[in-house]
């Protein structure tokens, strides 16, 4: 990858006096330790805690539309925005940075829609099909169709002895879950509409949906397709732009084009998991598979909930426990921090820490604030407080 190195500079870890240049994506890594910045003339990484610039890659001839990382290594998928030759919008680049090595190159029909990446695996998602390799091989193992799936909507978790997919189905409203070890396929009926955002735990047994419609999120078992429960965003239409489930899987963290970041209190718990550390209880590979709907959880349900089934369904569902304000001229992208923080990257180039009262509730409280990039298409607004 021809290239050159730019120094991390300016409060925060970055420049953003310097800074003019459409920004296309932005991405978690797998533990939500750092993302990426995918622009028009390269890619960039950041750190979270604390907030730093680490890298910063000048593209001479064009850039990237879409950057995945391998956790905290220098292990990127990238895919370009079509103005440099190499890097084309339905190619895929697995690229080692540290040794400034090309891993492999895989071309593709149509142009690429979202990519994924784990420690065993990596995902390449096309509008109407599902790519999945072995990193071992590099080879091939499995190609899933799709219903329309523009977004590229997939997920892949990252526990050490768990490979879990998911993915659209073939019909609207079906997700796909593959469990590659056990090689089980589960189809689960999440929505009567086209699904629009959708994750993971870390080990794959607990998924969180979000229809079109984006007022109902729902989380399911994937080893049975059992709904554990449904939370409410609220009762207009919203375009949800990512659901985050918290390592401690106490909550669940929803934001959307409506500017609420919304938290959820999960009562979903796995049995035989300590929920103060999110650690297994069973040592080893040995893990128990099975989730269960408890009465642990908060979130605020309707005093008119004794009247289910006369009334309309919101006056009975579960209502956001916590909340943050946010610009509504962009698009946010949630992850949680340690314990009670919550992070939201922007695509106006915009960084967000806050925390909220796991007893009480309310109103978050912003803790920081950070514009890493300047980019050449967003408004400047003022972050609410």
């Amino acid at each position: 990858m021809t290239s050159q190195v730019s120094p991390s500079q300016g409060a925060g870890g970055s420049d953003v006096e310097d800074e003019d240049v459409d920004l296309f994506s932005v991405n978690w890594n797998q533990d939500h330790s750092c993302f990426s910045a995918a622009t028009a003339n390269g890619l960039r990484m950041f750190s979270c805690k604390p907030f730093k610039e680490q890298l910063r890659r000048i593209q001479e001839d064009g850039g990237f539309r879409i950057v995945e990382m391998l956790f905290r290594t220098n292990i990127f998928g990238l895919v370009g925005q079509g103005a440099d030759k190499q890097y084309q919008q339905n190619k895929l680049t697995i690229w080692d940075d540290c040794h400034n090595l090309l891993i492999g190159d895989f071309s593709f029909k149509s142009n690429i829609r979202a990519v994924k990446l784990s420690k065993d695996y990596f995902v390449v998602a096309l509008e109407h099909e599902i790519y999945v390799y072995s990193f071992k091989t590099l080879k091939l193992i499995h190609l899933i169709d799709t219903t329309s799936n523009p977004k590229g909507l997939c997920c892949l978790s990252h526990h050490a002895d768990i490979s879990v997919m998911a993915c659209p189905g073939t019909r609207q409203g079906i997700v796909r879950v593959e469990h590659f070890g056990s090689k089980e396929t589960k189809f689960i009926t999440a929505h009567d509409s086209n699904i629009s955002c959708m994750t993971l735990t870390v080990d794959g047994l607990l998924l969180a949906t979000a229809s079109v419609r984006g007022t109902l999120i729902r989380i399911f078992n994937t080893m049975d397709g059992a709904c554990l429960q449904e939370v409410r965003r609220g009762v207009d239409k919203a375009e949800i732009y990512s659901i985050a489930l918290s390592p401690n899987l106490q909550w669940l963290a929803v934001s959307s084009d409506k500017g609420t970041m919304h938290i959820f209190s999960l009562r979903a718990r796995p049995r035989g998991k300590d929920a103060s550390n999110g650690k297994s209880a069973i040592a080893g590979r040995q893990m128990d598979r099975s989730y269960s709907s408890g009465s642990v959880g908060s979130n605020v349900s309707s005093s008119l909930s004794f009247m289910k089934g006369i009334l309309p369904k919101y006056f009975s569902s579960e209502w956001s426990f916590a909340q943050f304000r946010l610009p509504e001229v962009t698009r946010y992208i949630t992850a949680f921090g340690d314990q009670t923080t919550v992070m939201m990257i922007g695509l106006d180039g915009s960084f967000y820490r806050c925390n909220f009262d796991p007893v009480n509730g309310g109103k978050m409280v912003l803790d920081e604030f950070i514009r890493f990039m300047k980019p050449s298409m967003s408004r400047s607004r003022t972050p609410n407080t």
